[in-house]
């Protein structure tokens, strides 16, 4: 089974979709194709799909959103079985013998289900794996193996996390938890390439961050960074000044001592002066 949530949801046995179009049961697939080979309770299901008012009915009618779930399933399994036996001799027999029902890939068990990925792809297990790299080597202070790897992670993406899923709590929650995630290793693939020197290839990218999260100081810094050593200083500094209006404004907050130290230092510098970000601590500071 091959499992996409980093964008819009897609679930495929043997190449075939078993992806439900019908809003509540795609919640269900959602959930538990998150968190494939694990149970997920029918508490946390419940919850998903009735926000804390279910019905009377809410597990009977869960129960029949699993029965169309696996329904779909049995239906990729048969046209699996049936491509595999088409290849003729022991093998297909073989195949057809030994081959999952959908019973086997969507399991109850007591007090939850578990969606079995068979070893399938993930694409979250994937980011998790690759971002775990990129991390590692960000410490090893393998700058250009870091920022591979995290952007070879972040191309795992192609929207939203269940982008084109209408979410309850659960999946709202799991939702700003894995663009979390991105965020980091964003964060962490543009250190990166600031490491490496690319600071005026990252110019139009970090415009774009800039404007789409107004109040995130990491990259609102990259971006001053990356305008100062371009040798555009004061527009780094405006930068900071419009970060400062808007933390003011919409959070009642000055910027952090760390970025002020940025400000300073980019204040007092000239382009030339190595400013630079502190990886290991992940705050901003002044370098030689």
């Amino acid at each position: 089974m091959d499992i996409e949530v980093l964008g819009t949801l897609a679930v495929r046995e043997h190449g075939v979709s078993v992806t439900p179009t019908a809003p509540k049961p795609r919640q269900v697939l959602a959930l538990l194709a998150l968190h494939a080979d694990q149970v997920v309770p029918v508490s946390a299901l419940i919850e998903e799909l009735w926000a804390g008012t279910p019905p009377r009915s809410a597990r009977t009618t869960l129960q029949t959103y699993v029965l169309q779930l696996r329904a779909l399933i049995a239906n990729a399994l048969e046209q699996g079985a049936a491509a595999a036996e088409g290849g003729g001799g022991a093998e297909g027999a073989e195949g057809a013998a030994g081959r999952r029902t959908a019973k086997d890939v969507l399991v109850t068990l007591p007090g939850g289900y578990l969606l079995n990925s068979g070893g399938g792809t993930s694409d979250v297990r994937e980011f998790d794996r690759l971002a775990g790299i990129g991390y590692r080597a960000m410490d090893a202070g393998d700058f250009p193996g870091a920022a591979r790897q995290l952007r070879e992670a972040l191309a795992l993406w192609s929207g939203p996390a269940f982008a084109d899923v209408h979410g309850g709590i659960q999946l709202d929650m799991e939702a700003r938890r894995l663009e979390e995630t991105r965020l980091c290793a964003l964060d962490q693939r543009i250190e990166a390439d600031l490491r490496l020197g690319r600071h005026r290839e990252l110019l139009a990218e970090l415009t774009v961050l800039a404007s789409r999260y107004r109040t995130h100081e990491n990259l609102h810094g990259q971006f001053m960074l990356a305008l100062h050593r371009s040798g555009r200083r004061g527009e780094a500094l405006d930068v900071y000044q419009r970060l400062r209006a808007t933390l003011v404004r919409e959070l009642g907050l000055e910027p952090s001592a760390a970025l002020r130290r940025l400000q300073r230092s980019i204040l007092m510098a000239s382009p030339e002066s190595p400013v630079a970000t502190d990886t290991n601590s992940e705050r901003l500071v002044r370098v030689g």
